[in-house]
């Protein structure tokens, strides 16, 4: 048998001024009957105590209260009646507050529970309906939309329709909720409106709030929060994809939050990634994130891609663990079956012969092959410091002159802060100091230390003082290999095609290959190139192919006849 219930729709407004005042006197000592006497007049309706006028004042406050969702007032209000002139305060106080408060506006993603009776929601809830998104698409799908609704009758079903009929965007806003149109296409993150259930806010494994170290309220903040760590910016638009793709798919096809995946979520994923289904919704040409045709995916993704993409929602997982906002990982352990393990490829650098080959080229810029002057200067410097320094190229961008130091014995170095915000500090040796020098007085800038100003950028750009993007230094780096292997094309073809494929990365490997073939420790470049493992740097002790085959040739030769 069906129950009809009600919405209460009646407008609240706070007590007016006089029984405010009697409120405020009660609170502060007055007898219930002196406060109404002096105040009120003595008012009230037939049969009702001073102390029941007292306490309707009370709950009309509260009920302003919780209209503008402020719970956190109506409990002074509701809870045990205090008297003394702290209670007096607290209350000015509470008052002051809803005076100012702003009336709320229903958002898509709130729950019934916010607006609708106790007694409504309870039922909703009991339906499987717990969002103003999923109330709001049933309410116009027919006329009798809450026949099938056990405990809610047609009186309380107008009281609803009367809500949305107040708040008619909210049907429009329903129509684009990524939840709730499983057929229609994706929405990139930004534009999503999740629902409380899913944004995390009330994920499965967060830990406890009071000891999480960030301010994120959800899971789309705290990623945001990851993502701001790495300041490159194809860094971050690559974690960006991966984050981007997890969420929505923990979203739109297991229905939870991303603090909720479990590792079977983890598994499901891993397989989702070979082949993204179903097809439509997930996959088409690339296309801008602005457009109706975006996707997250072009297709399906490679084993090495599916790798990289698990390596890396694992990394934010064990960053969110250690920022203490989740309490598991449900990607540890995940691994691809086929994937190599990642390793450098120590292919990517220069011989001494072909460095030398390289450097020559960049001393007739000018000269040779166009250059004006200024870029032509300015690139010497830059390959050198980067060949003898080994820096990132986004640590060089932003390294200042404020950064550099000389020691007690007097070395130079530099300080910085390297991938994975860990701070460093790299040697500068005298190719890299006579480039400084050369590259400061170039600029028209003083090369004592002791007159630098300490913002100015190491990296100059042409037209000042102000430094270069990571971007730009990647074009000039790219234009200047460009041209020479122009220049080498006829008499060294195999170098030619290594610097159309090299990229300011290259001097990186250069220098850590270059380091050890000269006798540097493993220890000291690998220190110098900050490497958390002494594996990843002995990658670099790799033998020049010829070599190789001269030595183990002369050493097994055939047997004379």
């Amino acid at each position: 048998m069906k129950t009809g219930l009600s919405v209460s729709a009646t407008p609240v407004s706070l007590p007016d001024a006089a029984s405010l005042a009697a409120l405020r006197a009660w609170h502060e000592g007055l007898s219930s009957r002196d406060a109404v006497s002096r105040y009120l007049g003595g008012a009230r309706a037939a049969g009702q105590s001073s102390r029941g006028v007292i306490g309707a004042i009370r709950r009309e406050i509260a009920a302003f209260a919780r209209s503008r969702h402020r719970d956190d007032l109506a409990k002074l209000l509701t809870g045990p009646a205090r008297k003394g002139a702290a209670a007096a305060r607290a209350m000015a106080a509470a008052i002051d507050q809803l005076r100012s408060a702003a009336v709320p506006v229903p958002l898509i993603g709130d729950g019934v529970d916010l607006w609708l009776e106790p007694r409504v929601t309870a039922v909703l809830r009991q339906a499987g309906i717990k969002t103003l998104a999923d109330l709001t698409l049933r309410v116009p799908r027919r006329r009798r939309w809450w026949a099938d609704i056990d405990g809610l009758g047609a009186a309380g079903a107008r009281q609803i329709e009367a809500f949305f009929a107040e708040h008619a965007d909210l049907t429009d806003r329903a129509r684009t909720l990524l939840v709730t149109t499983a057929t229609s296409a994706l929405v990139p993150w930004e534009k999503l409106v999740i629902p409380r259930e899913v944004d995390g806010s009330m994920g499965l494994h967060r830990a406890p709030r009071a000891s999480c170290v960030l301010r994120a309220n959800n899971d789309y903040e705290a990623v945001q929060a990851w993502l701001s760590l790495h300041e490159a910016p194809a860094t971050q638009r690559a974690y960006r994809k991966e984050a981007e793709r997890l969420i929505l798919w923990a979203i739109v096809e297991r229905g939870v939050a991303l603090s909720s995946l479990a590792t079977e979520d983890a598994v499901a994923y891993r397989a989702f990634l070979r082949q993204p289904s179903p097809r439509q919704r997930w996959v088409g040409p690339a296309a801008p994130r602005t457009s109706a045709e975006w996707r997250p995916f072009a297709g399906g993704l490679s084993t090495r891609s599916r790798a990289y993409a698990l390596s890396v929602l694992s990394s934010m997982f064990r960053w969110l663990i250690e920022q203490r906002y989740v309490l598991a990982n449900p990607f540890a352990g995940i691994k691809v079956r086929g994937a190599r393990q990642a390793t450098l490829d120590t292919t990517r650098s220069f011989s001494e012969g072909e460095w030398k080959l390289v450097r020559t080229v960049a001393e007739g810029l000018e000269w040779s092959y166009g250059w004006q002057p200024s870029a032509a200067h300015r690139l010497r410097f830059l390959i050198d410091f980067s060949y003898s320094t080994g820096l990132r190229a986004g640590e060089l961008v932003h390294a200042t002159l404020g950064s550099i130091e000389v020691d007690a014995h007097g070395d130079t170095w530099l300080h910085v802060v390297g991938k994975g915000s860990k701070a460093g500090k790299v040697l500068l040796p005298g190719l890299a100091r006579g480039g400084l020098d050369r590259h400061l007085a170039q600029r028209g800038l003083p090369v004592t230390p002791a007159k630098w100003n300490p913002a100015t950028p190491v990296l100059g750009s042409l037209d000042g003082e102000a430094g270069i993007t990571s971007k730009r230094l990647w074009a000039i780096v790219k234009r200047f290999f460009a041209t020479t292997a122009h220049v080498l094309a006829d008499t060294s073809p195999t170098l030619a095609e290594k610097l159309r494929r090299a990229t300011p990365h290259w001097m990186r490997h250069t220098h850590a290959t270059h380091a050890l073939q000269r006798g540097a420790e493993l220890t000291t470049v690998r220190d110098n190139l900050r490497h958390a493992s002494l594996s990843t740097t002995s990658m670099y002790l790799h033998s020049d192919d010829l070599r190789r085959a001269r030595q183990i040739g002369g050493a097994f030769e055939a047997p004379a006849a």
